[in-house]
């Protein structure tokens, strides 16, 4: 490997630590909003070139409330963007 290659290896290994703490960061950010916290939640470094995050081992009640709060978001989101796709479609002229 020449010496510009691993100069770009070690910046792409960098840049997927880097994501990798920046979605345990974001991760524990959405979690405390639903006062939760995942204490083994962790990056794992870079891995074949990307951010790699430990989410750990947790309890089933820790597990079901993730769940559950999960569903509720991907529901909350879903019916913003069916809002969302209703304004932006045009009105039929009366």
């Amino acid at each position: 490997m020449t010496h510009t290659e691993r100069i770009r290896y070690k910046r792409r290994q960098d840049a997927a630590y880097q994501a990798g703490e920046e979605a345990v960061t974001s991760l524990q950010a959405a979690l405390a909003l639903a006062g939760m916290t995942l204490p083994s939640l962790s990056n794992d470094g870079p891995v074949a070139g990307h951010g790699f995050v430990r989410l750990g081992g947790c309890n089933a009640a820790f597990a079901n409330r993730l769940a559950e709060v999960i569903a509720a978001g991907a529901g909350a989101l879903q019916h913003t963007r069916r809002s969302d796709d209703k304004r932006d479609r045009p009105q039929p002229a009366s």
